[in-house]
């Protein structure tokens, strides 16, 4: 579950806020389905709280807000995730590794060349 964006707000999110610069518009909208990097995610309070600056628009979705509910696939998702991570017959396929070589966790030590 999403939260809001605004800091020390830890209500879920069901709305998102979206910025068109070009247009001087504040767009707010039901939450996205994914989170984007220029978009923010708000609670109901905040969302219909929301003020543009001076010479903004806000345009904001008619109707509720409304908090998601998980899907089928995001419910069968989890599942088969639980599911593999829980099997025992389960192990690393360890990378093979060039002679001369030792592994240690995700690093190599490679010889020396000059050394005989």
């Amino acid at each position: 579950m999403r939260r809001c964006s605004r800091t020390g707000c830890a209500n879920p999110a069901v709305a998102t806020l979206t910025y068109a610069y070009a247009d001087s518009t504040a767009v707010v909208g039901p939450l996205a389905t994914y989170s984007e990097p220029h978009s923010y995610d708000l609670c109901e309070e905040h969302a219909l709280r929301l003020t543009a600056p001076r010479g903004w628009e806000v345009v904001r979705h008619q109707g509720e807000f409304a908090a998601p509910e998980p899907s089928v696939d995001d419910l069968t998702a989890l599942a088969e995730a639980v599911r593999e991570a829980g099997r025992a017959d389960v192990t690393p396929k360890m990378p093979d590794v060039p002679i001369g070589t030792h592994r240690r966790g995700h690093l190599r030590v490679l010889p020396d060349p000059h050394e005989d």
